[in-house]
């Protein structure tokens, strides 16, 4: 059974996910010529959003951690809220991983390009 708390994070990631896709999907000027708009207004940018995707999983990754310690001193907290706290950070901090694995093959592969 899905907790309304975790139901509302799924939602949240999701819509992130939705923007991302929707960001993508409009396109890029890719030409020579095009200019880079280094003050975008209202819009995060690229290492704005990184360092708030990491702050999430690292927030996640401590709310499992004192889950985790607090069930181990014995106070009342469900197993399950535990093993589903530790599942959705480790889900998160793989998907990290992979999204490092992927950026770092991308930036190898536009060095790698002849000029």
């Amino acid at each position: 059974m899905i907790n309304p708390t975790n139901a509302g994070n799924i939602e949240s990631v999701m819509s992130q996910i939705r923007q991302y896709q929707a960001q993508a999907s409009a396109g890029i000027n890719l030409s020579p010529t095009a200019t880079v708009d280094t003050q975008p207004t209202g819009v995060a940018g690229f290492a704005d959003s990184i360092k708030g995707a990491l702050q999430e999983v690292n927030a996640t990754q401590q709310t499992a951690k004192t889950m985790r310690t607090a069930y181990e001193r014995g106070e009342d907290i469900p197993l399950t809220d535990v093993v589903m706290s530790m599942q959705k950070s480790s889900l998160a901090f793989e998907a990290t991983l992979q999204i490092r694995n992927k950026v770092l093959k991308a930036y190898e592969e536009i060095m790698n390009m002849p000029v």
